[in-house]
């Protein structure tokens, strides 16, 4: 049975990237209206926009930035010290912050995609690795979905490369040179690992490791369609096993360079997994979603709501393992009090309400109530719906990651946030349904197709 990318969707998927760039366009058009010449201005305007909004209390004293907004608006910072070019420090730290927010936007929306596509190359060999009989009539969806690991992650690391040190300030020239204004002590000690070279080298090896086994998995896979024996399927088996040790060290060292690294302060030893069970869970989503999507346009005969149901069991059971691992970061973080590691969540509860806890009840409230219920897992729409609600809460996760380290209190989802989304959003699903195109949906000659075939629970 054969796939082909419809004309609709093609072009929607195109529409998206064109309206993507626009507005990611304009996100650096409009960072670059503030310049050291005007921020003081535009500042100011700020304040009287928003002066009006600020809680009082009984005595009618305002509470919030305000104050501190006001005495910056008229040329001094709370410090009455002057940075740059007679710039107050609170008027240099908001130019960055503004001039960082577009490169932020487009790492945090091409992070989010790519994510996506990792999470599901780790389903998909833990599938061969463990012989499981239920999933083969997936795999094709699995590999459609898989072939963005490689230009995904290439955007990534050029969204990094250009973007420099508005994104990790361990770029900023002069961090790691004792004397110099930038100079940074604990920075300086990370150099030997935080540095633009082995950023970029051990990022390409990741992205080349990660590729090559999906190019002779997903070669494998379509050699076994022909067979008249399991060699390839052995093949296959043997090379998810070894790619699975190789994965687990990866992705942690990427989840420390590509994520953590924005805040080089601060650091936690369960990063790599919470970063995991966000890409894990974003991955059996968007399996489960194209599944539906193809069996609604009368493809994949073969997937059964037992199929789909064993798909919503995992986005309902990964979710509450995420939940476990950030109640397990944020808590022991937030028991212990210790200042350099509490900052990190100080900063998202003051400055990122919304954000950090509407991921929460999206990450953890919602996957709840709505999975709990197994006939439920059966409906497909309900799956769908409750998938939608899982990827924006993992969306916020990789925006909560990203943003408090180089936007601070000046994020907003707006243009240059929604473009990122449009943009890798059509590109994505440009690519994974064209690559869904060139092979037949269903793994033929795989040992256990016939076992998935007849899968019910």
């Amino acid at each position: 049975m054969e796939y082909k990318i419809s004309n609709r969707l093609r072009m929607g998927a195109i529409i998206m990237m064109v309206l993507g760039l626009i507005g990611v366009g304009y996100g650096f058009i409009d960072s670059h209206g503030y310049t050291e010449e005007n921020i003081t201005e535009r500042l100011a305007e700020e304040h009287h926009g928003h002066g009006d909004t600020h809680a009082t209390d009984a005595h009618g004293e305002t509470h919030g930035e305000s104050e501190h907004n006001e005495v910056a608006a008229h040329g001094e910072d709370h410090h009455g010290e002057e940075a740059h070019g007679g710039l107050t420090h609170h008027e240099e730290h908001a130019l960055h912050q503004i001039h960082n927010r577009p490169y932020a936007a487009l790492y945090v929306g091409a992070f989010f995609f790519f994510m996506i596509a990792l999470g599901v190359l780790a389903f998909y060999a833990i599938q061969y690795a463990a012989q499981a009989g239920w999933s083969p009539v997936l795999f094709r969806v699995m590999e459609g979905i898989t072939s963005y690991v490689l230009p995904g992650g290439l955007i990534v690391l050029a969204i990094a490369f250009v973007a420099d040190s508005h994104l990790f300030v361990w770029l900023k020239d002069g961090v790691t040179e004792v004397g110099h204004e930038n100079y940074d002590k604990l920075v300086a000690g990370k150099s030997g690992w935080l540095n633009k070279t082995g950023f970029f080298i051990r990022g390409l090896i990741f992205l080349g490791g990660w590729s090559l086994y999906r190019y002779f998995s997903r070669k494998f896979s379509i050699a076994q369609d022909n067979a008249n024996d399991n060699k390839n399927f052995k093949k296959n088996f043997r090379i998810s096993a070894a790619f699975l040790v190789f994965y687990i060290y990866t992705e942690s060292m990427m989840s420390w360079d590509w994520i953590m690294s924005v805040d080089p302060h601060w650091f936690s030893t369960l990063f790599g997994w919470y970063v995991f069970a966000s890409m894990f869970v974003s991955g059996i989503t968007v399996i489960a979603m194209i599944s539906i999507y193809l069996k609604s346009k009368g493809l994949l005969e073969f997937v059964n709501d037992s199929h789909i149901h064993d798909l919503a069991k995992f986005m309902f059971g990964i979710s509450i393992f995420w939940t476990y691992l950030w109640f397990s970061q944020f808590m022991l973080i937030w028991y212990s009090n210790i200042p350099e590691e509490v900052t990190y969540f100080v900063t998202r509860i003051e400055h990122y309400k919304l954000p950090f806890f509407g991921m929460l009840a999206m990450n953890f409230i919602f996957p709840l109530l709505l999975l709990m219920n197994s006939d439920y897992k059966r409906i497909n729409w309900f799956v769908v719906m409750a998938g939608i609600v899982i990827l924006c809460g993992h969306y916020l996760d990789v925006f909560n990651w990203i943003m408090p380290a180089t936007v601070v209190d000046r994020w907003f989802i707006g243009m240059p946030e929604i473009g990122a989304i449009l943009l890798f959003g059509g590109l994505f699903l440009f690519i994974v349904f064209t690559a869904l195109g060139k092979a037949p949906l269903l793994a033929k000659q795989n040992p256990f197709t016939e076992e998935s075939k007849h899968f019910h629970y």
